[in-house]
Protein backbone atom coordinates (compact mmCIF):
# COMPACT_ATOMS: atom_id res chain seq x y z
CA UNK A 1 0.00 0.00 0.00
CA UNK A 2 1.43 3.38 -1.04
CA UNK A 3 2.38 5.92 1.61
CA UNK A 4 -0.18 8.46 0.33
CA UNK A 5 -2.95 5.84 0.47
CA UNK A 6 -2.05 5.09 4.09
CA UNK A 7 -2.21 8.80 4.91
CA UNK A 8 -5.63 9.14 3.31
CA UNK A 9 -7.04 6.22 5.33
CA UNK A 10 -5.51 7.51 8.57
CA UNK A 11 -6.81 11.03 7.93
CA UNK A 12 -10.33 9.76 7.24
CA UNK A 13 -10.57 7.43 10.22
CA UNK A 14 -9.10 9.85 12.74
CA UNK A 15 -11.28 12.62 11.42
CA UNK A 16 -14.26 10.37 12.14
CA UNK A 17 -12.90 9.68 15.62
CA UNK A 18 -12.70 13.42 16.31
CA UNK A 19 -16.30 13.93 15.24
CA UNK A 20 -17.44 11.08 17.51
CA UNK A 21 -15.57 12.61 20.43
CA UNK A 22 -17.24 15.97 19.82
CA UNK A 23 -20.68 14.41 19.86
CA UNK A 24 -19.91 12.60 23.09
CA UNK A 25 -19.73 9.15 21.51
CA UNK A 26 -16.20 8.52 22.70
CA UNK A 27 -13.36 7.39 20.52
CA UNK A 28 -11.32 4.35 19.67
CA UNK A 29 -7.94 3.48 18.29
CA UNK A 30 -9.44 1.06 15.79
CA UNK A 31 -10.20 1.83 12.19
CA UNK A 32 -12.72 -0.87 11.33
CA UNK A 33 -16.31 0.34 11.19
CA UNK A 34 -17.57 -2.68 13.11
CA UNK A 35 -15.09 -2.14 15.87
CA UNK A 36 -14.97 1.60 16.41
CA UNK A 37 -16.15 1.48 19.98
CA UNK A 38 -14.50 -1.60 21.45
CA UNK A 39 -11.85 -3.38 19.44
CA UNK A 40 -8.85 -1.54 20.78
CA UNK A 41 -10.04 -1.09 24.35
CA UNK A 42 -7.08 -3.16 25.61
CA UNK A 43 -4.76 -0.70 23.85
CA UNK A 44 -6.44 2.63 24.59
CA UNK A 45 -7.90 2.05 28.07
CA UNK A 46 -6.51 3.04 31.47
CA UNK A 47 -3.65 5.16 30.17
CA UNK A 48 -4.16 8.22 32.39
CA UNK A 49 -4.73 8.29 36.11
CA UNK A 50 -7.56 10.26 37.68
CA UNK A 51 -5.23 13.11 38.61
CA UNK A 52 -4.13 13.61 35.03
CA UNK A 53 -7.69 13.30 33.75
CA UNK A 54 -8.64 16.16 36.04
CA UNK A 55 -5.96 18.40 34.56
CA UNK A 56 -7.46 18.54 31.05
CA UNK A 57 -10.89 19.19 29.51
CA UNK A 58 -13.16 16.17 29.26
CA UNK A 59 -13.15 16.38 25.45
CA UNK A 60 -9.39 15.85 25.44
CA UNK A 61 -9.87 12.54 27.25
CA UNK A 62 -12.67 11.47 24.90
CA UNK A 63 -10.46 12.17 21.86
CA UNK A 64 -7.48 10.27 23.24
CA UNK A 65 -6.35 7.51 20.88
CA UNK A 66 -2.99 6.51 22.30
CA UNK A 67 -1.38 3.31 23.48
CA UNK A 68 0.62 4.78 26.35
CA UNK A 69 1.25 7.84 28.48
CA UNK A 70 4.42 9.54 27.24
CA UNK A 71 3.97 12.55 29.52
CA UNK A 72 4.30 10.29 32.57
CA UNK A 73 7.60 8.86 31.36
CA UNK A 74 9.35 11.66 29.44
CA UNK A 75 10.72 13.45 32.54
CA UNK A 76 9.81 16.90 31.26
CA UNK A 77 11.48 19.90 32.89
CA UNK A 78 10.38 23.48 33.42
CA UNK A 79 11.29 25.73 30.50
CA UNK A 80 11.61 22.96 27.92
CA UNK A 81 10.06 22.96 24.44
CA UNK A 82 8.05 19.82 23.69
CA UNK A 83 6.63 18.59 20.38
CA UNK A 84 3.90 15.93 20.22
CA UNK A 85 3.84 14.10 16.87
CA UNK A 86 0.26 13.26 15.93
CA UNK A 87 -1.26 15.22 18.78
CA UNK A 88 -4.91 14.35 18.08
CA UNK A 89 -7.26 15.96 20.60
CA UNK A 90 -4.31 17.45 22.46
CA UNK A 91 -4.31 15.62 25.79
CA UNK A 92 -0.56 14.97 25.82
CA UNK A 93 0.18 18.51 24.64
CA UNK A 94 -1.88 20.03 27.45
CA UNK A 95 -0.32 17.75 30.07
CA UNK A 96 3.15 18.59 28.71
CA UNK A 97 2.42 22.31 28.82
CA UNK A 98 1.63 22.02 32.50
CA UNK A 99 4.87 20.12 33.12
CA UNK A 100 7.15 22.62 31.33
CA UNK A 101 5.37 25.61 32.86
CA UNK A 102 4.93 29.16 31.55
CA UNK A 103 8.59 29.46 30.57
CA UNK A 104 8.29 26.36 28.35
CA UNK A 105 6.31 25.60 25.21
CA UNK A 106 4.27 22.64 24.00
CA UNK A 107 3.57 22.11 20.30
CA UNK A 108 1.11 19.62 18.87
CA UNK A 109 1.37 18.48 15.24
CA UNK A 110 -1.53 16.81 13.44
CA UNK A 111 -2.68 16.49 9.82
CA UNK A 112 -6.40 16.05 10.52
CA UNK A 113 -8.54 19.20 10.47
CA UNK A 114 -11.20 17.66 12.70
CA UNK A 115 -8.67 16.68 15.37
CA UNK A 116 -7.02 20.11 15.22
CA UNK A 117 -10.43 21.72 15.80
CA UNK A 118 -10.94 19.50 18.87
CA UNK A 119 -7.44 20.35 20.10
CA UNK A 120 -8.03 24.10 19.72
CA UNK A 121 -11.26 23.79 21.71
CA UNK A 122 -9.35 21.98 24.44
CA UNK A 123 -6.60 24.59 24.43
CA UNK A 124 -9.14 27.39 24.93
CA UNK A 125 -10.92 25.52 27.70
CA UNK A 126 -7.64 24.77 29.47
CA UNK A 127 -6.63 28.44 29.63
CA UNK A 128 -3.02 27.49 28.87
CA UNK A 129 -1.03 30.10 26.94
CA UNK A 130 2.11 28.06 26.19
CA UNK A 131 0.40 25.71 23.72
CA UNK A 132 0.38 25.83 19.92
CA UNK A 133 -1.15 23.33 17.50
CA UNK A 134 0.35 23.01 14.02
CA UNK A 135 -1.13 21.46 10.90
CA UNK A 136 1.24 19.16 9.08
CA UNK A 137 2.56 15.66 8.61
CA UNK A 138 4.98 13.95 10.94
CA UNK A 139 7.13 13.12 7.91
CA UNK A 140 7.54 16.87 7.28
CA UNK A 141 7.67 18.66 10.62
CA UNK A 142 7.00 22.42 10.14
CA UNK A 143 9.61 23.60 12.63
CA UNK A 144 13.23 24.70 12.18
CA UNK A 145 16.15 22.43 13.00
CA UNK A 146 17.49 22.30 16.56
CA UNK A 147 14.48 23.94 18.21
CA UNK A 148 12.86 21.23 20.37
CA UNK A 149 14.07 19.73 23.66
CA UNK A 150 11.76 16.72 23.75
CA UNK A 151 9.70 14.87 21.13
CA UNK A 152 6.81 12.78 22.38
CA UNK A 153 4.22 10.77 20.48
CA UNK A 154 1.42 8.43 21.46
CA UNK A 155 0.79 5.46 19.16
CA UNK A 156 1.24 7.47 15.96
CA UNK A 157 4.64 6.71 14.41
CA UNK A 158 3.51 3.13 13.70
CA UNK A 159 0.78 4.59 11.46
CA UNK A 160 3.28 6.24 9.10
CA UNK A 161 4.19 4.61 5.81
CA UNK A 162 7.64 6.24 5.95
CA UNK A 163 8.94 5.74 9.47
CA UNK A 164 12.56 6.40 8.45
CA UNK A 165 11.61 9.91 7.39
CA UNK A 166 9.65 10.50 10.60
CA UNK A 167 12.65 9.53 12.69
CA UNK A 168 15.03 11.65 10.56
CA UNK A 169 12.71 14.63 10.96
CA UNK A 170 12.55 14.08 14.71
CA UNK A 171 16.34 14.06 14.82
CA UNK A 172 16.50 17.26 12.73
CA UNK A 173 14.22 19.38 14.90
CA UNK A 174 15.66 18.20 18.23
CA UNK A 175 18.32 20.35 19.82
CA UNK A 176 21.71 18.71 20.44
CA UNK A 177 21.17 16.62 23.55
CA UNK A 178 17.40 16.57 22.88
CA UNK A 179 15.30 13.56 23.79
CA UNK A 180 13.05 11.26 21.77
CA UNK A 181 10.49 9.81 24.19
CA UNK A 182 7.50 8.16 22.54
CA UNK A 183 4.88 5.54 23.31
CA UNK A 184 4.20 3.16 20.45
CA UNK A 185 2.99 -0.31 19.58
CA UNK A 186 5.99 -2.57 18.92
CA UNK A 187 6.20 -6.11 17.58
CA UNK A 188 8.23 -8.94 19.03
CA UNK A 189 8.62 -11.86 16.62
CA UNK A 190 6.70 -12.49 13.38
CA UNK A 191 3.35 -10.91 12.54
CA UNK A 192 0.76 -13.05 10.71
CA UNK A 193 0.45 -11.90 7.06
CA UNK A 194 -3.34 -11.54 7.44
CA UNK A 195 -2.77 -8.76 9.96
CA UNK A 196 -0.03 -7.02 7.97
CA UNK A 197 -2.32 -6.85 4.94
CA UNK A 198 -5.24 -5.25 6.74
CA UNK A 199 -5.33 -1.48 6.26
CA UNK A 200 -8.05 -1.20 8.87
CA UNK A 201 -5.74 -2.72 11.46
CA UNK A 202 -2.96 -0.40 10.28
CA UNK A 203 -5.16 2.49 11.30
CA UNK A 204 -5.83 0.56 14.49
CA UNK A 205 -2.21 0.78 15.63
CA UNK A 206 -1.30 -2.85 14.94
CA UNK A 207 -0.42 -3.73 11.36
CA UNK A 208 2.08 -0.89 10.86
CA UNK A 209 4.07 -1.53 14.02
CA UNK A 210 7.84 -1.96 13.82
CA UNK A 211 9.67 -4.81 15.48
CA UNK A 212 11.83 -3.86 18.44
CA UNK A 213 14.95 -4.59 16.38
CA UNK A 214 13.72 -2.43 13.48
CA UNK A 215 12.94 0.46 15.81
CA UNK A 216 16.42 0.40 17.33
CA UNK A 217 18.07 0.11 13.90
CA UNK A 218 16.13 3.03 12.42
CA UNK A 219 16.87 5.28 15.39
CA UNK A 220 20.57 4.42 15.24
CA UNK A 221 20.68 5.02 11.48
CA UNK A 222 19.22 8.50 11.97
CA UNK A 223 21.98 9.32 14.47
CA UNK A 224 20.33 8.72 17.83
CA UNK A 225 22.20 7.22 20.74
CA UNK A 226 21.32 5.76 24.15
CA UNK A 227 18.37 3.91 22.60
CA UNK A 228 16.12 1.98 24.96
CA UNK A 229 12.78 0.19 24.62
CA UNK A 230 10.77 -0.27 27.82
CA UNK A 231 7.76 -2.60 27.68
CA UNK A 232 4.70 -0.97 29.24
CA UNK A 233 1.99 -3.46 28.27
CA UNK A 234 1.84 -6.91 26.66
CA UNK A 235 -1.32 -7.79 24.73
CA UNK A 236 -2.79 -11.24 25.27
CA UNK A 237 -4.75 -13.45 22.85
CA UNK A 238 -7.97 -12.42 24.62
CA UNK A 239 -7.13 -8.80 23.84
CA UNK A 240 -6.54 -9.64 20.19
CA UNK A 241 -9.64 -11.76 19.77
CA UNK A 242 -12.09 -8.83 19.72
CA UNK A 243 -10.34 -6.78 17.08
CA UNK A 244 -9.47 -9.81 14.94
CA UNK A 245 -13.11 -10.92 14.87
CA UNK A 246 -14.29 -7.37 14.14
CA UNK A 247 -12.04 -7.28 11.07
CA UNK A 248 -13.42 -10.56 9.72
CA UNK A 249 -10.31 -12.57 10.55
CA UNK A 250 -10.25 -16.06 12.04
CA UNK A 251 -9.64 -15.21 15.68
CA UNK A 252 -9.11 -18.81 16.77
CA UNK A 253 -6.49 -19.43 14.10
CA UNK A 254 -4.60 -16.19 14.73
CA UNK A 255 -4.94 -15.66 18.48
CA UNK A 256 -2.14 -18.06 19.37
CA UNK A 257 0.13 -16.37 16.82
CA UNK A 258 -0.24 -12.95 18.44
CA UNK A 259 0.36 -14.00 22.05
CA UNK A 260 3.15 -11.80 23.39
CA UNK A 261 3.80 -10.42 19.90
CA UNK A 262 2.23 -6.98 20.24
CA UNK A 263 3.36 -4.74 23.06
CA UNK A 264 3.03 -1.13 24.05
CA UNK A 265 6.46 0.27 24.66
CA UNK A 266 8.15 3.48 25.70
CA UNK A 267 10.94 4.20 23.22
CA UNK A 268 13.73 6.49 24.38
CA UNK A 269 16.71 7.90 22.49
CA UNK A 270 18.95 10.98 22.61
CA UNK A 271 20.35 13.25 19.92
CA UNK A 272 24.09 13.55 20.56
CA UNK A 273 25.42 16.81 21.94
CA UNK A 274 27.33 18.99 19.47
CA UNK A 275 30.64 18.07 21.02
CA UNK A 276 29.95 14.40 20.29
CA UNK A 277 28.28 14.70 16.89
CA UNK A 278 29.91 17.62 15.05
CA UNK A 279 32.41 16.27 12.55
CA UNK A 280 33.63 19.55 11.10
CA UNK A 281 33.15 23.31 10.99
CA UNK A 282 30.26 23.07 8.50
CA UNK A 283 28.10 20.48 10.22
CA UNK A 284 26.78 22.81 12.93
CA UNK A 285 25.66 25.55 10.54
Amino acid sequence: MATEDIKDVVREKYGQAALRARTGAGSSCCGGSAALESCCDPITSNLYDTGQAGEVPDLAMKASLGCGNPTALAELKAGETVLDLGSGGGIDVLLSAKRVGPTGKAYGLDMTDEMLAVAEDNRRKSGLTNVEFLKGEIEHIPLPANTVDVIISNCVINLSGDKDRVIREAFRVLKPGGRFAVSDVVVRGEVPPAIRKSMELWVGCVAGALSDYEYVAKLAKAGFEDIRIEVTRVYKPEDARTFLTAEGLDADALAADVEGTFISAFVRATKPAIADSCCGPACCN
